[in-house]
């Protein structure tokens, strides 16, 4: 039949068929000249595997089995040829027959058949297997695979190791935060005596004239006019004891810190009206020079407070050995470029010595007797933790200058706009006169250059 018919014979052969491919004769219609294209065109219409009895097809789209070998197929035929050219005659000639040879099998045609590998005679070879991806990129698998791991251990790592940071960050935080807070407990210790004085005026003042109103009161025809007054004192006597309690109970406190935005003057103004009475009695001139508008800052009320007052206080206990008349304490404050503010504290104290400089602000470091060597390192942690820093320096004319830096908060630095600085008040009797000298304070600092602290 014509190949054309014959490709679409193979095509629509029943279920459980075979086609075995002996040879195309060439007077066959429509047979293309090379085999290799007639039996690729066959492979592409047949709907059943195809088998053959020669390992020449192999490969082409037979599927297999035990094929002659067409090598040793061409060597048996060259020997009769060789033997024939020699002249024998062809009848003298005898082959042996060509046995079949181990059965070979075409991978590729048994996935299409979906023919398994089990039902193949014992002893079978399978040829133009694909390599497996494990095969073909073995290596390839193996290094990206140990990359992996390695990665995967590292990042394990990494995230342990951040876990524990975090862990070490947060109890050193809250150890800080304790040690701060004992730090204020030490320091109201240190002003008990002031703090009871300045608690008695107002309590025996409130007594004195509560006992003057009864004894008005038991008269005929009390004056109202005095009551009046005397009722206005309690009133004011009554507030000012309350207001020290108030300050007294937030140095005290032991709550979380707060980020709100707060006025470093008024911080200043309340830390050194706080330590006035302490000072009378150390005989201490306090006084203040602030900047004329206030200077916002986010930040916590009692941690900026307690960097003010360990400063304070450290300046008083550099002073009490000063001759009288000299022991003065300073605070000032001012705009730094329109986006930080600066707090100094000045001292007319000693200063700090040349071979201490560097240490004042480590932990335990002292220069007292009583001292836990906390206050300043503690004041260098909140400062930084506002993201500051604090530094020292001493005076030209003699005491040490602390002062530390903190950004404006953000609304503030969006409005203000740099300008000078005036006094604002004093404090203790007081007042210092003109504005707040940068040159000074410029040259101090460099009378002892100190490493800055913090971010």
């Amino acid at each position: 039949m014509p190949f054309t018919d014959v490709l679409k014979r193979v095509a629509t052969l029943p279920a459980g068929s075979a086609i075995l491919y002996v040879l195309l004769s060439p007077e066959v219609e429509g047979i293309p000249q090379d085999e290799d294209t007639a039996l690729a065109a066959l492979h592409a219409s047949a709907s059943a595997p195809i088998f053959s009895y020669s390992d020449a097809y192999l490969g082409k789209g037979i599927v297999g089995g035990p094929l002659i070998s067409s090598d040793e197929q061409g060597r048996e035929t060259v020997s009769v040829a060789v033997r024939l050219l020699s002249g024998e005659h062809a009848s003298d000639i005898r082959m042996p027959p060509i046995a079949l040879g181990k059965p070979e099998f075409d991978w590729r045609e048994l996935r299409r058949w979906n023919i398994r590998e089990s039902d193949l005679p014992p002893g079978s070879m399978i040829l133009f297997r694909e390599p497996s991806a494990w095969e073909r990129y073995r290596w390839q698998i193996v290094t990206i695979t140990v990359v992996l791991v390695l990665e995967a251990a590292l990042i394990v790592t990494l995230l342990h190791e951040r876990r524990r940071r975090r862990i070490a960050e947060m109890n050193a935080h809250q150890g800080m935060a304790e040690l701060a807070h004992m730090n204020r407990r030490a320091t109201v210790g240190e002003l008990s005596a002031s703090i009871a004085h300045e608690l008695n005026q107002p309590l025996s003042a409130i007594l004195h004239n509560s006992e003057a109103a009864q004894s008005m009161l038991l008269t005929a025809s009390p004056d109202l006019s005095e009551l009046t007054d005397i009722m206005s004192d309690i009133e004011r006597d009554d507030r000012r004891a309350g207001e020290v309690i108030r300050r007294l109970r937030s140095l005290l406190s032991k709550t979380p810190s707060e980020t709100h935005e707060v006025d470093l003057n008024g911080v200043v103004r309340e830390v050194f009206e706080f330590v006035a009475p302490q000072a009378a009695a150390y005989q201490v001139t306090l006084s203040t020079s602030l900047a004329l508008r206030p200077l916002v800052v986010s930040g916590d009320w009692v941690q900026l407070q307690q960097v003010i007052l360990n400063l304070v206080m450290n300046g008083m206990e550099a002073v009490r050995n000063a001759a009288s008349g000299q022991r003065k304490i300073t605070g000032r404050t001012m705009l730094i470029d329109g986006a930080s503010a600066e707090v100094a504290i000045e001292d007319s104290g000693p200063g700090i010595p040349p071979d201490k400089a560097q240490q004042i602000f480590e932990p335990f470091f002292t220069t007292k007797d009583t001292g836990m060597g906390m206050g300043l390192s503690i004041a260098r942690t909140i400062v930084a933790s506002h993201r500051g820093r604090i530094w020292a320096a001493n005076r030209r004319e003699g005491g040490a200058l602390l002062r530390f830096t903190v950004p404006l908060a953000k609304t503030e630095r969006d409005a203000v706009q740099p300008a000078a600085n005036q006094t604002d008040s004093a404090v203790g009797g007081s007042r210092v006169s003109g504005g707040f000298d940068n040159a000074q304070f410029d040259t101090a600092s460099r009378d002892l250059a100190f490493g800055r602290v913090g971010n």
